[in-house]
C-alpha cells in the first residue's frame, strides 16, 4: 500500500507527517527509513504512529524506527515523549512483554574452536534454557520471593550467585528500575511469572551462538572497546523479556485504563488499544510502578539465562566462564517507559520517554552509561531474524532528536499466520543446516513464525539507522547456533 500524499521527506532519510494529517494531532509525526524501506512499510505505522501524535503531553514529535512495522497501539519501533506534568503514560506504548531486551556476551573462542563442539552447545543450551509456551526455569521461587525479584532485579541474581558483579554494570540501569513496588501487581500477574526465571519464552525470543567475522567490521576503534579482538571471535546473542508476567501486568492496567480514562479523566484516544492515564495520577503511579517490576523480573531473566549459558561454555569445554572471556557486552530494553533528562528547545527537561520496540542509544559521556562506554557511546544491539545475523552498534553523539532512541530489530514484513503458510518449520531447519546454521526449536510452527523472509532485510534496517544518525555500525554478527521458542 503506497505511503499517504501528505507524508514529507525532511532528509534522506527522515519523512514527516504534518499535524494536518490527522484532526487531534498535537505535534508532527516522524518515521525515520529510507526510501525502499517507508515504501514497504504497512500502513498500520501511518495510522498508529499518528494516533500517538495526539496523546495529552506528547513533546516535540511521535517517532517510528526504520524497523517500524504495526503493533499493539504503537507502532512496534515506536517512540514518544511526555511532559511528565501535563502527559499520560500507555501500557500501548511499551508493550505487552515488558523489558524485552537483548543480551549480548563475549567469549575468547573462534569459530573455529567452537564448530566441532557447535551441535553439543546447541543441544545442551536447549535444555538448561528452557524455551517454548509455557515453558518453566529451573529457580524454584515462592510467590513472595517472585516479588522480591521483581523489586531488586538483578541484584537478587548477585546476590543468589547467578551474577557476577560486572554483569550489573553492564546491564541498563544496573539491572534493576528503582521504584518497582509489588504491591502493584495482581495475584494473577505473579503466578503466571513466579516460575519462569530462566526461560526463553516463544515468538521472536531466541539464543543464538554467532560469529565476528573480520570482513563484517564496520568500525575497528569500537569493536576493540565492545571486546571483539580476535578474528572469528565467537558471541552469544539472547532477546527475551517478562514473559506471561509482563504480559498480565499490561493486561490488567489497560483493563483499568479503559475504565477510568473517559469516565475520570476526560481523555479520548483515536484507538482504545492506546488507553492511557496522566502519569500523575494514581492509576498511572501505580502503572509505572508495576511495570518497573516487569522490567525487573525481565532483567533477572536475562540474567539467569546468562548463568546456564555460562554453565554449558563451562562444561563442554571444561574451562571456567571467566577463563573463557565470557564476559557481557551490554543488556538493554526495549520495551519501557522511563523519566529521563534531554535538552528540549535549548533547556534541560525531565521527560517520560515511551520506548515500543525501540531501544536505548546513549551518547558518548552522557550519564548513566558505564565507565568502560564513555568516550565510545552505549553498545547497541540490533536483531535480526535467525537465518541473516545481528549488529552490534554504538550510541551516536548527535542523537539528541530522538531522545538518544534508535531501532531494536529488522521488523517484521508479515504475520505470523501468513509465515506458516508459506514455511514449513521442518524443512526450513534443514535448510538452515546445510548453510552452517544449526537450530533447534521448541515448535515447528513456532520456527516457521521466524524464517528470514518474515523480516525486513537487517541490512538495510542498520545502514538507515547509521544515515540517521540514529546509532553507529559496529560488526555484524553471523549465527551458527540457535536456540528458538
Amino acid at each position: 500500500m503506497p505511503a499517504p500524499s501528505a507524508l514529507k521527506r525532511i532528509t534522506d532519510t527522515t519523512w514527516e507527517l504534518p499535524v494536518s494529517y490527522k484532526p487531534g494531532m498535537l505535534v508532527p509525526a516522524r518515521i525515520f527509513a529510507t526510501e525502499k524501506l517507508i515504501t514497504a512499510m504497512d500502513a498500520g505505522v501511518f495510522d498508529q504512529v499518528s494516533n500517538v501524535a495526539c496523546l495529552p503531553g506528547i513533546q516535540k514529535y511521535a517517532f517510528c524506527m526504520p524497523d517500524g512495522h504495526w503493533g499493539y497501539g504503537f507502532p512496534i519501533g515506536g517512540l514518544a515523549a511526555m511532559d511528565p506534568e501535563t502527559g499520560v503514560i500507555s501500557p500501548g506504548g511499551i508493550g505487552f512483554d515488558i523489558n524485552c531486551g537483548m543480551r549480548l556476551v563475549l567469549t575468547n573462542l573462534t569459530e573455529e574452536e567452537v564448530k566441532p563442539r557447535l551441535r553439543e552447545l546447541v543441544d545442551a543450551l536447549f535444555y538448561r534454557v528452557p524455551a517454548g509456551v509455557g515453558s518453566h526455569g529451573f529457580v524454584s521461587l515462592s510467590h513472595d520471593e517472585f516479588c522480591t525479584v521483581a523489586e531488586q532485579g538483578s541484584r537478587w541474581c548477585l546476590k543468589r550467585g547467578f551474577a557476577w558483579p560486572e554483569d550489573l554494570e553492564m546491564t541498563e540501569e544496573g539491572g534493576c528500575f528503582p521504584g518497582a513496588d509489588a504491591s502493584k501487581i495482581s495475584h494473577k500477574a505473579i503466578d503466571r511469572g513466579y516460575n519462569q526465571i530462566g526461560t526463553l519464552g516463544s515468538g521472536n525470543h531466541y539464543l543464538e551462538i554467532q560469529v565476528a567475522r573480520p570482513e563484517n567490521i564496520y568500525n575497528e576503534e569500537l569493536a576493540r572497546a565492545f571486546g571483539i579482538t580476535i578474528p572469528n571471535q565467537v558471541v552469544i546473542m539472547f532477546h527475551c523479556g517478562s514473559r506471561g508476567f509482563g504480559h498480565q501486568v499490561a493486561t490488567d492496567y489497560l483493563q483499568l485504563f479503559l475504565s477510568v480514562m473517559e469516565r475520570k479523566y476526560g481523555i479520548t484516544v483515536n484507538d482504545r488499544e492506546l488507553a492511557c492515564a496522566p502519569f500523575r495520577s494514581r492509576e498511572g503511579q501505580d502503572y509505572f510502578a508495576a511495570m518497573k517490576c516487569a522490567v525487573n523480573m525481565a532483567f533477572a531473566n536475562r540474567q539467569v539465562i546468562l548463568h546456564r549459558i555460562r554453565e554449558v561454555f563451562s562444561d563442554n569445554f571444561g574451562r571456567d566462564p571467566a577463563d573463557l572471556g565470557m564476559e557481557m557486552v551490554y543488556d538493554v530494553a526495549h520495551n519501557t517507559a522511563k523519566l529521563e533528562t534531554h535538552m528540549v528547545d535549548g533547556r534541560r527537561r525531565e521527560l517520560l520517554i515511551h520506548r515500543k520496540g525501540a531501544t536505548r542509544a546513549f551518547g558518548p559521556g552522557m550519564e548513566g552509561l558505564p565507565e568502560r562506554y564513555r568516550e565510545t557511546g552505549q553498545p547497541v544491539i540490533i536483531g535480526g531474524s535467525m537465518e541473516t545475523g545481528s549488529y552490534l552498534l554504538a550510541g551516536e553523539p548527535g542523537g539528541s532528536e530522538t531522545f538518544f532512541t534508535t531501532a531494536h530489530g529488522s521488523g517484521r514484513t508479515m504475520s505470523r499466520h501468513q509465515a506458516k503458510k508459506m514455511v514449513r518449520g521442518q524443512k526450513l531447519q534443514r535448510d538452515m543446516e546445510e548453510r552452517g546454521i544449526y537450530v533447534r526449536t521448541a515448535s515447528w510452527g513456532g520456527l516457521a513464525e521466524e524464517s528470514g523472509r518474515a523480516y525486513k532485510d537487517i541490512d538495510d534496517v542498520a545502514e538507515a539507522t547509521e544515515r540517521a544518525h540514529l546509532s553507529r555500525r559496529v560488526v555484524r554478527l553471523l549465527p551458527i547456533g540457535n536456540v528458538k521458542g
